[in-house]
């Protein structure tokens, strides 16, 4: 079971799929305001969750600005119908680099994993 945070751009509609796999599921969009990704990012990691967005700037906050994080998962061109399906397939084959610090960047078509240089 892993700790996931999906992004306020990740659409709701995946959370209770990824609950039904038994992962532990928190959705940003679900919360009172958007705080800023600084501060998502830092609700990640503090709550050990493996963070998912559609958003490049997570990732340059963790490779440009050192921002600590327990990996990050960037979709690209899903549809929203598939989100649910790709992440639990992601974090069951990823888990481990993810939590290490990997970022990976996943399309339909190919899956780029970059793992923590510490």
């Amino acid at each position: 079971m892993a700790r996931i945070l999906l992004d306020t751009c990740v659409w709701g509609g995946a959370v209770e799929p990824l609950r039904a796999e038994n992962h532990s599921v928190d959705w940003a969009g679900a919360w009172d305001s958007d705080p800023g990704d600084n501060v998502i990012l830092d609700h990640a990691f503090s709550g050990k969750c493996i963070l998912v967005t559609l958003d490049k700037d997570f990732g340059e906050l963790a490779i440009v600005k050192g921002q600590a994080h327990c990996g990050l998962i960037r979709l690209l061109g899903f549809r929203v119908a598939e989100m649910a399906a790709v992440i639990a397939r992601l974090v069951e084959r990823h888990e481990p680099s993810l939590l290490a610090g990997a970022i990976i960047v996943a399309t339909p078509n190919k899956i780029r994993v970059r793992l923590s240089e510490e």
